[in-house]
Order: structure tokens, then sequence, then C-alpha cells
């Protein structure tokens, strides 16, 4: 079975940059396509993008967009989730799950959480000064 572990979140100033790390065990990566996920308290997860099974597709939130890169490299099984210009609005728990549903296509389906399965347990990224 799939498991997934996230690492890489913190404290870090608005401007600021982080790097989050999606990495899996107990199956290839080369047949999952990656989303990443977010939830603030008291607000719904929020997709924040994915990532296609072989890396070379992907689709992110408007909010994101220009500002936050999904990478992929199956051969360490990890999934990264590359941040810059970080707004104190970033501020969530930043999980990633998987899904064998072609998400990558629309934005919709990628931003979709009831597409994936596998949920890591997250890890906190606060952004503030």
């Amino acid at each position: 079975q799939l498991h997934l572990v996230e690492s890489g979140g913190g404290l870090v100033q608005p401007g600021g940059s982080l790097r989050l790390s999606c990495v899996a065990s107990g199956l290839s990566l080369d047949d999952w396509n990656i989303g990443w996920f977010r939830q603030a308290p008291g607000k719904a997860r929020e997709g924040v993008g994915c990532i296609s099974n072989d890396g070379e597709s992907t689709n992110y939130a408007d909010s994101v967009k220009g500002r936050f890169t999904i990478s992929k490299d199956n051969a360490k099984n990890t999934v990264y989730l590359e941040m810059n210009t970080l707004k104190p609005e970033d501020t969530a728990i930043y999980s990633c799950g998987a899904t064998q549903v072609i998400v990558t296509s629309t934005q919709q389906a990628c931003l979709q959480p009831l597409f994936y399965a596998n949920w890591g347990q997250g890890t906190q990224v606060t952004v503030s000064s």
C-alpha cells in the first residue's frame, strides 16, 4: 500500500520561500498522480496543485500560480512543492495525496480532494513576521 509522508514545513517571513517534500513508500510513484492540498484553521481543505505520474504535467490553483511549483523525482519516490513569495494567507497544514485518476488535465479535477487517497499526516507552514 502507498504511504506518504510530508516534511519541510516551518515558520517563514512574508516574501520568503520553503520547499516541501512528499516521500512515498510501499509502492512506486511511477503509477500515481500526486496532489498538494492545504487546510487552514476553521477552513475547508483547499487544492494547491497536482502533478502527473510521469512528472510531465502540472496544474495549479489560481491563488498560487506563478509562486508555487510542483516537481517529481521518481528515482527518489518524492514529490516537491516549491513555494516562493509566501504570503500570510498561505499559512496552513500542507498535505499530499495520491490518485490514479488523470487529474492534471483540468484544474477542477486537479483540485478535487475526493479523487485522492493515501493522505500523509501533513506539515505546518506558517507565514508571519
